[in-house]
């Protein structure tokens, strides 16, 4: 939004100038003047002021929620069961914005949480390993009772059959081996788990040891690659390096040798370093050739084949590639992360956005800073300008023809007087008699060789107009002599000047009765077009297109013209020009109108225009002639593009076609990117300011045309009509025939298809009646937008006008305690009718709207008074009085034109 002075925002919001200074002073202003500026955030800090001193909430919203609604099409069942089903699915998403201290102590809370689950773990594992050590013990008790408990089952039957000689020392003895049993047991668990636990910590120093070895090993390789660089800089031969062998490389080549059978397993091996001894480079060396024993048995594995991934012990930084816009995806995928994880900090940064949304690139700078990478800055334009470098222009230079373009008004014989040149009925085989596409045609006259460009004249073809001329080098102004200048002549005498072309005003059918050339040359010097005879630069020329009157002074003009300007042009370069005009042929393809600009256009050159690229197959020239080379200033018609371009898209030959398909993408990407940035900021705009507004009333359309410049003048129209109710709709458009895939979007999309110089052939008309699609076609553009603007007006609410029908003065007021007040009433202007809406008038002021509760003429009910006559009115819900008027009026709805 612009900076408004203090005065404009206090007109705007409805407050006097003095009070908004004192309330900016209040919120910390500095303004004390009426004609100060006013930016944005200024206006952002007084709202929130005035907010706070209401007792509103300024904070920013915790919470947003995002609707989506999304229509798909089913058809179901074959033949005349063939049924569509639209389908609409709705999807709600809440984005809720945290607060940065709750966010650390939820991540506290999660830190301590997974501190207690992992201590938890550690006392479930001790517990376990302490019921495992109780239940050995337990097993191996009652393992020793058993034996007891047998020995003492042995005893007794000893003693029963020797008759118990010496009991008492028997059974001493008995309880004695049990003890030592039991004892032997203990010791023998205890030298187990020393056992274990000594394992243990030989494992955990033989692990420390290797990690030791492993390092001093990284940076015995270092030094040697850092020395043999620095001979090998001083033009010394290095010596031989030592054998690369990690611990990796033993425990792969001790794995080979496992699988040869252990041979290896038989040579002793080396013996490890204490724990803290320091290991020097000889004890290095020894140790890596005792590790590379089983190496050297299998000579043929090559060193190329070890496994040399390690995991990365520190953060990658990378350096991120910016361009001006980048999706979500792209973004995250271009800094190794998942999106979901990008999307995360996204949001701790308060930016919302899905995976498909674009980024500009201030935002991607922050966001890649936040997640400790760098970046680089991208330019839009790194691929054009390298596009421009690959491609010479700089040549020979040599003499082209002049390149003229015909202008005028509707009507004024532009056509006609180019085919009297040419020698060509070309105005004949347009529709309605006007020209609605642009032509090129290259002509030879006794001058010599002049292009023509021939453009529309009606208003809908402006941009077609301002095309033709900044592609010119000569515009001439047809003017009829009996109708004079027009508005199209005015536009097209400025989009002349604004391209810096010299006119020749051709001042046409100067062979009838009403002709007045002076006329045409008095209009024209109103808008700085003077003739050379007045003093000014400008040739005119009077020309009759039906007689051939001035034909041959108007080419002179124009070859004058050309000798002033010195028209050269590289030739023995790539070809560089415009697109002039593009269509759809069925069978051929894209087919293109191209005029040369610059250089040689070949046939099999890689052409590039706008999005679309693609090899010339065939050149064909305007008399339908093959071609097979075209140079400067030359209108021709091509094949093998691989769309049809815009009409006005600059064209060059480009080196290959991997460049040119680069392009093209990179050109389509651009304008996607832009066109989602455009819709995301408006819904984002809108999402609020919309809520509770009546909905526009939309006409969809689908628009098919024969030409690529017919299209976009008929949609640049249709986007004209209409206003904050009503409004067009294009949902798709295209050159070409209506086929049954435009049929079907019109019918989930509840458009019309419109076709324009185009027809759908017998399936699609069909498919469009079975289905009840509304298929219009039209050939003249005036019928169309009449047609469009008719029916918006029919979808417009209709106005409603007051009509006022009667007027009662209020003579005397009389109270009944049957009907209660009743005003006696003298109609003086209309008639008054009971059922209609009534105002009450105290001194000409509305005090009261309503209705009648009763009319009364003596002592019947009647539903009117006519002008003239005394009645009795009872006002419900209010009390009149003496002197008081009773309007009735009536409300009509009167249809409303757009």
């Amino acid at each position: 939004m612009a900076e408004v002075t203090v005065s404009e925002l206090a007109e705007s919001v409805g407050a006097p100038v003095e009070r908004l200074l004192k309330q900016m002073q209040e919120a910390g202003l500095k303004h004390k003047k009426a004609d100060e500026l006013v930016s944005d955030d200024e206006k952002q800090t007084l709202l929130r002021h005035l907010k706070s001193s209401h007792g509103e909430d300024v904070s920013e919203p915790k919470k947003i929620t995002l609707k989506r609604k999304t229509t798909t099409t089913l058809k179901t069942g074959s033949g005349a069961s063939r049924k569509t089903v639209n389908v609409e699915v709705r999807k709600k998403r809440t984005y809720v914005k945290r607060d940065p201290a709750e966010l650390a102590a939820a991540a506290e809370a999660e830190a301590e949480a997974a501190t207690v689950n992992a201590e938890a773990e550690a006392a479930e594992q001790a517990a376990k390993a302490a019921a495992e050590k109780a239940k050995a013990e337990a097993e191996a008790a009652a393992k020793a009772k058993a034996e007891a408990d047998a020995a003492a089952a042995a005893a007794a039957k000893a003693a029963e059959t020797k008759q118990a000689e010496a009991p008492a020392s028997i059974a001493s003895h008995r309880l004695d081996d049990m003890e030592e049993r039991r004892i032997a047991a203990l010791e023998t668990r205890r030298k187990q788990e020393e056992e274990d636990r000594k394992k243990q910590e030989e494992l955990e120093a033989k692990r420390r040891e290797e990690e030791e070895l492993r390092q001093q090993r990284a940076d015995a390789e270092a030094k040697a690659k850092k020395e043999e660089e620095t001979k090998g800089k001083h033009g010394q031969a290095p010596k031989k390096a030592a054998r690369n062998l990690d611990v990796d490389d033993g425990e792969e080549a001790g794995r080979h040798t496992k699988k040869a059978g252990h041979r290896a397993s038989k040579k002793a091996a080396p013996a490890a370093p204490k724990k803290g001894a320091r290991i020097d480079l000889a004890h290095l060396d020894e140790l890596e050739d005792e590790l590379a024993q089983p190496r050297r048995a299998r000579a043929s594995l090559k060193l190329s084949n070890k496994h040399g991934f390690k995991k990365p012990t520190q953060k990658q930084i990378l350096e991120v590639e910016l361009p001006p816009l980048i999706t979500v995806s792209e973004l995250a995928s271009r800094m190794n992360i998942k999106v979901n994880e990008l999307i995360k900090r996204m949001m701790k940064m308060g930016v919302m956005a899905t995976l498909n949304d674009s980024l500009d690139q201030e935002t991607s700078q922050l966001i890649v800073e936040e997640m400790g990478h760098t970046f680089r800055l991208k330019s839009d334009n790194e691929l054009e300008e390298a596009l421009q470098q690959s491609i010479t222009h700089e040549g020979e230079m040599v003499h082209r023809a002049p390149v003229v373009t015909v202008m005028g008004h509707v009507d004024h014989g532009k056509t006609s007087l180019l085919d009297y040149i040419r020698k060509a009925k070309v105005a004949a085989g347009e529709a309605g008699g006007i020209t609605q596409h642009i032509g090129a045609y290259r002509v030879s006259t006794k001058m010599g060789e002049i292009t023509f460009l021939d453009t529309p004249g009606h208003a809908a073809f402006t941009a077609m107009r301002a095309r033709g001329a900044q592609a010119t080098d000569v515009v001439i102004l047809v003017v009829a002599a009996d109708d004079g200048v027009m508005p199209q002549t005015i536009e097209a005498i400025q989009h002349s000047k604004a391209a810096g072309v010299p006119i020749v005003v051709a001042i046409n059918k100067c062979d009838k009765e009403a002709a007045d050339p002076d006329r045409v040359k008095n209009e024209l010097v109103q808008h700085e077009v003077i003739p050379e005879d007045w003093g000014g630069d400008t040739q005119f020329v009077h020309v009759s297109a039906h007689t051939g009157q001035g034909v041959d002074e108007l080419l002179e003009s124009i070859s004058l013209q050309a000798e002033i300007l010195e028209l050269q042009a590289p030739a023995d370069v790539p070809a560089k020009g415009v697109v002039v005009e593009s269509r759809v042929d069925k069978g051929r393809g894209a087919v293109a109108t191209v005029l040369i600009q610059e250089g040689t256009l070949r046939q099999g050159d890689m052409l590039l225009a706008g999005q679309t690229y693609g090899r010339v197959r065939a050149m064909t020239n305007e008399h339908g002639q093959q071609v097979k080379e075209a140079g400067p200033s030359t209108p021709v018609e091509i094949l093998g593009l691989n769309n049809a371009p815009g009409a006005g898209e600059d064209f060059a030959v480009v080196p290959d076609e991997r460049k040119a398909r680069e392009v093209a993408e990179h050109r389509a990407e651009k304008e996607r990117s832009e066109k989602l940035q455009r819709q995301q900021a408006a819904k984002l705009e809108n999402m609020f300011a919309n809520m509770g507004a009546d909905e526009k009333k939309i006409l969809s359309v689908v628009v098919k045309t024969d030409v690529r410049g017919s299209l976009e003048a008929i949609i640049s129209s249709l986007a004209d009509i209409g206003n904050e109710e009503v409004q067009v709709n294009v949902v798709s458009s295209g050159v070409g025939g209506i086929t049954e895939s435009d049929v079907n979007l019109a019918l989930a999309t509840g458009a019309i298809v419109i076709g324009f110089n185009v027809r759908a052939d017998a399936g699609t008309r069909r498919l469009a009646e079975g289905e009840g699609v509304e298929i219009r076609y039209y050939s003249i553009i005036y019928q169309l937008l009449d047609e469009v603007r008719s029916a918006l007006a029919g979808m417009l609410a209709p106005e409603r006008v007051e009509e006022i029908v009667g007027i009662a003065d209020v003579r005397e007021v009389f109270r009944s305690p049957k009907f209660g007040q009743v005003a006696g009433c003298m109609v003086t202007e209309g008639t008054v009718y009971r059922n209609k809406p009534i105002r009450v008038l105290r001194d000409n002021v509305v005090i009261f709207e309503g209705e009648l509760e009763s009319l009364r003429r003596f002592k019947d009910d009647v539903k009117e008074v006519r002008s003239g006559m005394e009645c009795g009115i009872g006002v419900k819900n209010y009390d009149v009085k003496v002197g008081d008027q009773i309007e009735v009026f009536d409300v009509k709805e009167v249809a409303r034109e757009l």
